[in-house]
């Protein structure tokens, strides 16, 4: 029996592992499918909440504590792993934002870096974008990480550690509970058509869009819905920007190899992940509307991705209610990968029983479900 069942092997899964590893405990990790496969990898790696000013308090904390930590952890991964995830202080520049006023206050607030740019500073920074943009918000300390290769390099670090188990390709089909049905005693998990069972001292669920479904399986609701999000690849000739661009919520994002992200779709279609036309098609149009150069440059690739939907985008980290060994840490959104380390963070000073980095109840499920 391991110390620790993760179930779940997204970034907050891989993450999760790993710092629990190094406290010195026994990790089991379960995932249905491949590690790494699902939102985690599909999203664009932007390391901020887009607009963040219009999300709430509890989103920034995480955001803010995340964004100090990733320097470090990506070093860390590389220098451990030899595999760069590509932490790029690229910065975040919005362009036309309504509420310009607001976030400079909010900036000015939480002390965050942001510069009120007016039309001749924004094309200076970045010449290729279409004319007509008059006023922009330049937040430079903003970074892009390439998440594929974070997740290749938590997977290369957690494969190495011999105080952790990674099982693929295992769905968990039922909950096993003691006499008293407080605690859970085991897991029943079909891989491949073979039933096995798993037990720990303590279950975390990572999950991502699939955690609620797992809960409700002990009568345990939280509002965590899938929506799917579309994005298309492109590879110009040269460089067409140097830091990421947001209008009207759809945003390029340039990678160090010279690749050039465009997205995204917000789609409420349950688990359905398949790509469409449609979204190719309007993709298209908002990334042409930012660089008129993309007009001529085809499209490498388009995929779809399934965010774990919650209220106000806040994402719950805690201890399930009614159950003494059972735990959730889901519900991310947008930013699954944004908050990500401090996400882990938290879950582990809950878990540890040490000082919490940041305040634990807005997230706690027991204070927030249906």
């Amino acid at each position: 029996m391991s110390d620790f069942l993760v179930i779940g092997g997204g970034v907050l899964g891989l993450l999760t592992a790993r710092e629990l590893a190094a406290e010195g405990a026994t990790v089991t990790l379960l995932e249905k499918g491949e590690c790494g496969r699902e939102a985690s990898w599909a999203g664009g790696g932007i390391v901020s909440p887009l607009y963040p000013w219009r999300y709430s308090e509890p989103v920034t904390a995480l955001a803010q504590e995340a964004q100090r930590a990733y320097p470090a952890l990506a070093e860390s991964l590389l220098n451990e792993t030899g595999i760069d995830p590509e932490w790029e202080q690229s910065g975040l520049l919005m362009l036309d934002a309504d509420d310009a006023a607001e976030a400079l206050v909010w900036a000015q607030r939480v002390g965050g870096r942001m510069e009120a740019l007016q039309e001749e500073q924004i094309y200076a920074r970045e010449p290729a974008l279409a004319q007509g943009f008059e006023q922009g918000l330049w937040m430079p300390a903003i970074a892009n990480i390439r998440n594929p290769r974070l997740l290749k390099s938590l997977l290369a670090s957690l494969r190495a550690n011999p105080r952790v188990r990674l099982v693929e390709r295992a769905s968990v089909t039922d909950f096993i509970l003691s006499p008293g049905g407080d605690t859970v005693s085991g897991l029943v998990v079909d891989q491949q058509g073979q039933s096995l069972q798993f037990s720990a001292q303590r279950i975390i669920v990572t999950a991502g869009a699939w955690s609620a479904g797992l809960l409700r399986a002990l009568s345990v609701e939280l509002p965590v819905e899938p929506v799917k999000g579309q994005m298309l690849l492109y590879r110009p000739e040269k460089p067409l920007l140097t830091s990421i661009v947001l209008t009207e919520g759809r945003y390029l994002i340039p990678r160090r190899d010279g690749h050039l992200l465009a997205g995204s779709t917000l789609e409420h279609s349950g688990f359905d992940k398949s790509t469409s036309d449609e979204a190719l098609r309007s993709l298209q149009a908002s990334a042409q509307a930012l660089l008129p150069a993309l007009a001529s440059t085809p499209v490498l690739r388009q995929w779809a991705g399934l965010r774990p939907g919650a209220p106000q985008g806040v994402p719950f980290i805690g201890a399930v209610p009614g159950l003494r060994n059972l735990y959730i840490n889901a519900g991310q959104y947008r930013n699954g990968l944004v908050l990500a380390p401090a996400s882990v963070g938290l879950m582990l000073d809950i878990l540890l029983a040490r000082s919490p980095r940041v305040d634990p109840r807005p997230y706690d499920p027991a204070l927030r479900q249906r």
